[in-house]
C-alpha cells in the first residue's frame, strides 16, 4: 500500500509569505481525500494538475473561512463547469452543511441550496467518533482553537498509513493522543516564540516533541514570524506544492 500527500495550501488565514490557504490532498490507490478546503483550493488543484472531480471525500477540521471557504467554489465548479457525476462526501463539525449553504448564498446569491446533479453526502464529527468509508477511516479529536465553533484534529487512516492533522489549535493533551504512532503528523505552527490564543508556536512544539510520538512531523499554517525563521528550525516544514510519500 502507498499514500501520497500534496500540500496545496500551507499558509495562515492572512496568506503570509504569499502562501495559499489550508488544503492537503491524500492520494491512495483506491481513494482521494482532501483535508480542508481554503478559498484558494480550486486554483491550487488546477495548478497541480489535479482534477477536482477525482476527489472522493472532503474532510473539514473546523468551520473558519480559511479552512472551508473554498467549498462554495468547489461545488459551483462541480455543478456548472465540470458537471460532476461521481459521488462526493463532505465531513466536518456539526452544522457544516448549513454553514456551507450560508457561505454559498453569501458568495452566489440564490445558490445557497444548490441542487447539485451528483450524489452528495454529508457526515458530522463527534469527538473520538471513528467514521469509515471505502478505503479510508477518520477519527476526529476535539482540539483547543475556538469557543465559538467546534474544532477537531483528524487522524486519517488511508492507503495503509496513518496521517494526523492538528487543524488549528493551541497546546492541548489531545495532541499527543492525536499524533501517537502516526506515520506523519501535520501540525500547525503559527508563531516562533509565541502565538495568539488557540494557536501553536515552535518553542512549545519543540519542548513537547517527545510527547508527539509520531514517526514524522511537518509544520504548516505559519505566520511571517515563522517563515522568517525557517533556517533556524530543526523540524520539517510544509510548502505550497510540496509532495511527499508517507
Amino acid at each position: 500500500m502507498s499514500l501520497d500527500l500534496l500540500f496545496l495550501g500551507t499558509g495562515d488565514a492572512f496568506g503570509s509569505g504569499g502562501r495559499l490557504q489550508t488544503a492537503s490532498l491524500l492520494t491512495a490507490p483506491d481513494v482521494r481525500v482532501l483535508v480542508d478546503c481554503g478559498p484558494s483550493t480550486l486554483p491550487a488543484l488546477r495548478r497541480a494538475g489535479v482534477d477536482p472531480e477525482s476527489i472522493d471525500i472532503l474532510l473539514l477540521t473546523h468551520l473558519h473561512g480559511d479552512h472551508f471557504g473554498g467549498i462554495p467554489f468547489f461545488l459551483m465548479d462541480a455543478h456548472y463547469a465540470s458537471r460532476r457525476t461521481r459521488p462526493l462526501v463532505i465531513a466536518g463539525p456539526v452544522g457544516a452543511e448549513e454553514r456551507v449553504a450560508l457561505a454559498q448564498e453569501a458568495f452566489f446569491p440564490g445558490h445557497g441550496t444548490l441542487p447539485v446533479a451528483f450524489p452528495l453526502a454529508w457526515a458530522e464529527w463527534t469527538d473520538r467518533g471513528r467514521v469509515t468509508w471505502p478505503g479510508v477511516s477518520v477519527t476526529p479529536v476535539a482540539v483547543a482553537h475556538s469557543d465559538s465553533t467546534p474544532c477537531f484534529g483528524l487522524r486519517v487512516d488511508c492507503g495503509g498509513r496513518t496521517v494526523a492533522f492538528s487543524g488549528d489549535t493551541g497546546w492541548t493533551p489531545r495532541l499527543p493522543e492525536l499524533s501517537h504512532g502516526a506515520d506523519l503528523f501535520v501540525c500547525e505552527c503559527f508563531g516562533f516564540e509565541g502565538a495568539p490564543p488557540g494557536h501553536l508556536d515552535y518553542r512549545t512544539l519543540r519542548e513537547a516533541r517527545e510527547e508527539l510520538a509520531c514517526r514524522r512531523l511537518i509544520l504548516t499554517h505559519m505566520s511571517d514570524s515563522m517563515l522568517s525563521r525557517l533556517d533556524d528550525l530543526d523540524v520539517e516544514t510544509a510548502a505550497d506544492g510540496g509532495r511527499i510519500s508517507v
